[in-house]
Parts: structure tokens; C-alpha cells; sequence
């Protein structure tokens, strides 16, 4: 049986959703801003997360938010993690791949998660220790042994471009090895979908609490592990997190698998502090 907070997250994931269609047809008359280099937002992030803390806290009213557009909102103990548009470059550019991302954090640990994509109808939902469902029907991870014939998923983020060199050496010692490497342009939906099996595997560094805790929760709940690129557990999802993360996700051989392959591309050495 879903859990009341669980309930409450999905009709605000879906509010949101609305807010996003009801815009797909106005893009070009969109206010668009860059936040950083090759990164933007529009007037629909800032609407759809409006919609989402509206929800949250009429049934929560406690509880503190951590959301891409507006930041930190109170704190303390429980706090909603929330990207109401993850896949923003997507959606402004007509592309049809983006999602609503909503974590629920207790002290930096996610304990239930929702993630919809509205253009398909997909809701995917997790709470911790209950296992990880898309549309009413439980999921697992792939059962891949290893990383030959896999289909890994990674992105480049904006704020990594000074590594890419070293990621795309890291891609190429992968396909030696993995059928495909894809860049979807949703790190939540990346996570969604190593849950589900559609993908075997997912890594990327840049990656902010609010792009991955939602997708986090739902990895591990469908039996998957989740790393960082030296193989140790993910930061805090949480404003007293760490500003990035690198994060690693897959079954636990497949992921075990890539992290080594990381290490030994060189790739995760150019996170090591530099002196």
C-alpha cells in the first residue's frame, strides 16, 4: 500500500506535469535564462516547482525544500528534493524526453521517491525498504552479469566540460566491451530506467542532489546499487550535501564492473584533489 507521503508526491509530480504540457505548444514565446554556461531554465521550471511546493506543503507544512529553482526552504530533519523539469534543454527544444523529479530526504538518506514523465504517463515510485513500482507494477534492475552487450547511459554535464576529454577516453575503454553508450538528457530518467532494465547502467559527474535522489531511492529499491566513481556511497541529497556528486548506478555486478572500468580509464583520478 502507498505511503500518505508517497500519495501526496504523486499529485504534486502530476500537477507539475500538467504545467509542463500546458506550455509544449508556447515555447517560442518562452522566457528563457542562463544560469550558468550552457545551462537554462524557463518561466515553466519556475511554475512547476511553485506547483510541487504548493502540494508538498499543504499536506507537510514542516517540512523543509531544497528545489533547483529556488533553492533552499527551511530545513531540519525532512526535506523535499525537487526538480520540477528535469531535462530542461529537452523540453525548450521540443525534444520529448523530460520528467518531474521529487525526493522526500530524511537527514540526507531519500526514503521515497516519485518521478513522471507526462508525456508517456509513466509515474515510478519508491519508498525505502518497499520496492520501486512504474504504473502500479513492480520493477527490478537488469540481470546482466557483466558489462558485455550492455546499454550504459551517461550525460555530459555543462559544469564537467574541463573532464570530457578524460570521460570520452573512459567511453571508449567501455565499448570495448557494451553494446551502446546513450545520452538521454535526464539524469532522473537515466535512473528510472536502470530501475526498470531499460538500461543497464547509468554514470555521470556534475550531477546536483536534485537530479538524482528520487532516482537514487528507486535504483536501490529495485535491487540495484548505487555508487560514487571510487565505489564509495553517494553524499547527503540534501542542502548540507555536497554542491556535486559522481554518481554510478546499475545491478551490482554491472556496476561494480563500470566503476573499475572509471578507475582504470583514469577517468574518476580527475576528481582527486588537486594541490
Amino acid at each position: 500500500m502507498q505511503k500518505p507521503a508517497v500519495t501526496v508526491m504523486v499529485k504534486a509530480a502530476r500537477l507539475a506535469g500538467n504545467v509542463l504540457l500546458r506550455n509544449i505548444n508556447k515555447l517560442d514565446a518562452l522566457n528563457v535564462v542562463q544560469k550558468d554556461r550552457m545551462d537554462y531554465a524557463s518561466e515553466v521550471d519556475a511554475d512547476a516547482e511553485k506547483t510541487v511546493i504548493k502540494e508538498l506543503k499543504r499536506a507537510y507544512p514542516g517540512y523543509g525544500v531544497f528545489g533547483e529553482e529556488g533553492g533552499a526552504q527551511g530545513g531540519g530533519r525532512y526535506m523535499w528534493v525537487i526538480d520540477p523539469l528535469d531535462g530542461t534543454s529537452n523540453y525548450l527544444r521540443g525534444y520529448p524526453h523530460y520528467c518531474v523529479s521529487i525526493a522526500l530526504v530524511e537527514n540526507g538518506e531519500p526514503t521515497d521517491a516519485v518521478i513522471f514523465d507526462p508525456l508517456r504517463n509513466e509515474l515510478f515510485t519508491a519508498s525505502k525498504g518497499a520496492g520501486a513500482v512504474l504504473n502500479d507494477r513492480r520493477i527490478r534492475v537488469a540481470e546482466r552479469k557483466d558489462l558485455a552487450g550492455t546499454v550504459i547511459n551517461t550525460g555530459f554535464a555543462p559544469r564537467e566540460r574541463a573532464r570530457t576529454s578524460a570521460q570520452l577516453k573512459c567511453v571508449d575503454a567501455l565499448l570495448v566491451q557494451a553494446e551502446d553508450i546513450r545520452r538521454s538528457g535526464s539524469a532522473a530518467l537515466d535512473l528510472a530506467y536502470v530501475a526498470c532494465g531499460r538500461a543497464d547502467a547509468y554514470f555521470e559527474a556534475g550531477v546536483k542532489a536534485w537530479d538524482i535522489a528520487a532516482g537514487v531511492l528507486l535504483v536501490r529499491e529495485a535491487g540495484g546499487r548505487v555508487c560514487d566513481y571510487k565505489g564509495a556511497a553517494p553524499g547527503r541529497m540534501d542542502d548540507r550535501g555536497p554542491q556535486t556528486q559522481q554518481i554510478v548506478a546499475g545491478n551490482i555486478k554491472v556496476c561494480d564492473a563500470l566503476q573499475k572500468v572509471i578507475v582504470n580509464s583514469g577517468y574518476a583520478r580527475e576528481f582527486d584533489p588537486k594541490f
